[in-house]
């Protein structure tokens, strides 16, 4: 069962199969056990588990001014993030690739009543604002996703005032998950199922059926092994960002703050190590000013 170019084939993804996975797999939601009940509990357990998961997420928005400050969010989620920026204050609009998301947060500003400027279906490579709207872009794990982030760092850069801020979340190369779980635990056990033919079940068996699709070499190779081990087996596309990385492709910012967050590294127990995330965490939170 192929799945987008970023697992079938060689050819990096499309956006059109990254808005279709994202739209068939809205972030989040299979974790809390998918819309069931009314949508004002759906968003409160979803909140709940997301922030009781991720707590660094309050404080990093906490450490930010927002009050008065026009924003526009790129890729929304399930909008926890959006309501989160509203209630400090944020003068906020969102785009979002996907009409399920841009649905979703709909349904939640409305439900809590909750003012906003706009809010639509907009891919971050032609955000529809004139140049100069914006006092901060926010992104939580989403520029990652974006195969073409030179052009989208442009059209960010576009969007902001002189001197306006991105704030982003991207993931780490440099943390436990990558060089542990991804590229030594996980490439290893998908190896093993493989070349013992033995069965597997769950994520594990997607991942071999991949393998088995792609070639195992090619398969395991980490600049698409990543891919499948950030968002899920049949993710399209992902990248993991070092802070050169970052100065190299936002290349129209200067970089004026990195952070570290998030002890994440399936299926190793890393959760005690918590006080190393400001070294090797997953989450890689940066702010960069414009020069435009």
């Amino acid at each position: 069962m192929t799945q987008a170019g970023g697992i079938g084939g060689l050819s990096v993804a499309t956006e059109a199969e990254v808005a279709a996975f994202w739209n068939a797999h809205p972030c989040g939601e299979a974790a809390v056990g998918g819309r069931r009940g009314d949508y004002l509990e759906f968003f409160d357990r979803y909140d709940g588990y997301r922030y009781g998961k991720e707590p660094h997420i309050l404080r990093r928005l906490d450490e930010l001014e927002w009050a008065g400050k026009r924003v526009l969010e790129v890729g929304l989620g399930l909008g926890a993030d959006s309501e989160q920026i509203v209630r400090r204050g944020g003068r906020w609009s969102g785009v979002d690739l996907t009409e399920e998301s841009v649905d979703v947060v709909r349904t939640r500003f409305d439900l809590h009543a909750l003012p906003y400027e706009r809010l639509e279906v907009a891919s971050v490579i032609d955000l529809p604002f004139d140049a100069h709207t914006f006092d901060v872009v926010y992104s939580f794990g989403v520029l990652h996703h974006v195969p073409q982030v030179r052009d989208a760092q442009r059209e960010i850069a576009r969007v902001l005032k002189p001197g306006g801020r991105l704030v982003a979340m991207l993931y780490a190369k440099h943390s436990v998950n990558y060089w542990i779980s991804i590229a030594l635990v996980r490439r290893a056990a998908v190896a093993a199922v493989c070349l013992t033919g033995r069965d597997a079940s769950g994520i594990l068996r997607a991942h071999a059926r991949n393998a088995r699709e792609l070639g195992l070499l090619r398969y395991l190779a980490m600049e698409r092994f990543v891919y499948a081990n950030t968002d899920g087996p049949y993710n399209p596309y992902s990248r993991v960002y070092t802070v050169r990385d970052v100065r190299r492709e936002f290349d129209r910012f200067r970089l004026v703050k990195v952070q570290k967050d998030f002890m994440h590294a399936p299926p190793l127990p890393v959760g005690r190590l918590d006080p190393l995330a400001g070294l090797l965490g997953w989450h890689l939170w940066v702010q960069l000013e414009s020069l435009a």
